[in-house]
């Protein structure tokens, strides 16, 4: 299933580090340099007469709690059309680095109170991201016992809110190459092209005429 975007319309990036990407926070424009900012730049070269606003609101070190801690300002304030959302990676990380773990139950409750706001507050097409890991060695091999639940509920709350989801675990899951990853959850700018290139695979312009 595929999100059509309306023209003029706006579309929402928001998530931790990898959406954030270096983006300037002082500049509400800016769309850092990874896949967000490739995602936007392919789609308005090929379609320019759609004149769609791109806006990225990641922020490095985000678990799902503190998407919904933001949510209001960062999300609902800016009234996107289409709200394209990757979390989860911090979520499994910490327990392995702070030993401050995240359960899968408190995952998908915070997960799914933003989902649900969104869906109450906005008419806006959903766009999930799973959550992915480009194991380096064993010991991130490993990890894999905490996110593989949290992908499953990216995947279950993309079937309870008839969202678009964007099922990259797969493509990176498999991968122990440093042309996608130097850390195992951080993107090169070759990671970053693919991720885009599967974002625009599931995101299209309307081409409904206009009223």
């Amino acid at each position: 299933m595929s999100v059509r975007v309306p023209r003029g319309g706006r579309v929402l990036f928001i998530g931790d580090s990898i959406t954030d990407a270096d983006r300037d926070r002082a500049d509400g424009a800016d769309l850092g340099c990874g896949y967000a900012m490739m995602a936007a730049a392919w789609f308005t070269a090929a379609h320019p007469a759609h004149r769609v606003t791109f806006l990225n609101r990641g922020i490095g070190g985000d678990r799902a709690r503190d998407l919904r801690a933001r949510w209001d300002t960062d999300c609902l304030a800016l009234a996107p059309q289409v709200v394209s959302v990757l979390i989860g990676i911090n979520d499994t990380w910490r327990r392995y680095d702070s030993d401050d773990p995240t359960g899968v139950e408190e995952f998908e409750r915070d997960y799914r109170h933003v989902l649900t706001a969104t869906r109450e507050r906005l008419d806006a097409a959903l766009v999930l991201v799973e959550p992915f890991l480009i194991p380096l060695d064993d010991r991130q091999r490993l990890w894999r016992e905490d996110l593989d639940p949290k992908v499953a509920v990216v995947r279950r709350l993309a079937a309870d809110f008839d969202a678009t989801l964007v099922a990259v675990d797969a493509a990176f899951a498999d991968a122990d190459d440093r042309v996608w990853t130097d850390d195992g959850g951080h993107l090169t700018p070759s990671g970053h092209a693919l991720l885009a290139q599967h974002w625009l695979r599931a995101v299209v312009p309307d081409t409904a005429p206009s009223d």
